[in-house]
């Protein structure tokens, strides 16, 4: 087998056909693996009338326990990972293994394209070369999606899709790929379409879940720049790369816990102690005057006076036309 194609699927019957098609016709050996992660909208039914795919059924643990036992069985050289709500770029599979093939590459990546919900193409991003992977997954730079990845199954066979940090469990494994210091090859066209849309998606979490990502991806990078650390490979460059991500991290905190936030924000001084935040005219010179905890007590006040604007003003308009 060349390529499997792992597709952990819960409740997207409505996307998950379009996921697979976009795997099919390929000239080199494609198995698609698609794991049912316990969906209730019929989707086992369906995947029992579809011959060609090799399906799994779990009850609802979530995503990475679907992938890591998509992941188990896959027997491809090489391996994708792709979300059932998202398709692949025609022939994307068959160019980006060839390139894999002839380069002897670890890792094959691209840029990728954005659709609305209605399939219109919204955006086109092209891959940024950067002679640092590791520091272009902290930060630096524009990472792509890592669903536009080909990764070599040997390569990445001790490194799972982590369960106690499934809402940034993509970013924590490419993090970790970088970390192995794969042979890299750029297919230099998109191979990945990513679909916007309202069904709602772990990268985007509400109300209780968003405190619970803030502290999954804070203690990713606590976790990766300590290693890094203890092996001498923590460059300048690299934490400035991780400043780009730790700043606006520490402003969703600071919409909760102040606290935590302005710890954050030491943190990313200690890194870095050059920082310049990254917001220019009126709140760049109260960051910079202020400091970062009066400045987010002046937001925080704004954001309820507002709130309170708009509820009263709501509240009249309620009472105008009843």
């Amino acid at each position: 087998m060349d390529v499997s194609v792992i597709i952990p699927t819960y409740n997207r019957l409505w996307s998950l056909p379009k996921a697979i098609e976009s795997c099919r016709h390929t000239r080199c050996q494609t198995e698609i693996i698609v794991v049912d992660d316990g969906s209730t909208d019929g989707t086992w039914e369906w995947l029992q009338t579809q011959p060609d795919i090799i399906s799994i059924h779990q009850d609802n643990w979530g995503k990475c326990w679907a992938v890591n036992r998509g992941f188990a069985i896959a027997k491809g050289e090489y391996v994708r990972f792709l979300d059932s709500d998202d398709w692949l770029a025609s022939e994307a599979i068959d160019k980006q293994f060839a390139l894999a093939i002839a380069q002897k590459a670890d890792v094959v990546v691209s840029g990728y394209e954005t659709y609305s919900e209605e399939e219109k193409l919204l955006n086109q991003v092209e891959w940024v070369e950067c002679d640092d992977f590791i520091a272009q997954q902290l930060g630096e730079c524009d990472s792509s999606h890592y669903s536009a990845y080909l990764f070599r199954r040997e390569f990445i066979k001790d490194i799972p899709h982590r369960p106690d940090f499934a809402w940034r469990d993509d970013r924590l494994f490419v993090i970790e790929v970088a970390m192995a210091n794969p042979l890299i090859a750029i297919y230099k066209q998109a191979a990945f379409c990513h679909r916007h849309h309202s069904q709602g998606r772990l990268q985007f979490p509400q109300g209780m879940r968003t405190v619970a990502t803030n502290l999954q991806h804070i203690t990713i990078y606590k976790k990766i720049l300590s290693k890094l650390a203890a092996s001498c490979e923590l460059t300048l460059r690299r934490r400035q790369a991780a400043c780009t991500i730790l700043w606006p991290l520490a402003h969703w905190i600071a919409y909760s816990h102040l606290d935590e936030a302005c710890e954050i924000v030491d943190w990313i001084y200690s890194l870095n102690p050059e920082f310049q935040p990254l917001e220019t005219g009126l709140l760049g010179k109260l960051y910079k005057n202020l400091g970062f905890r009066q400045t987010q007590k002046i937001l925080w006040l704004r954001r309820n006076i507002l709130g309170l604007f708009s509820r009263n003003t709501n509240t009249k308009l309620y009472n105008f036309t009843t």
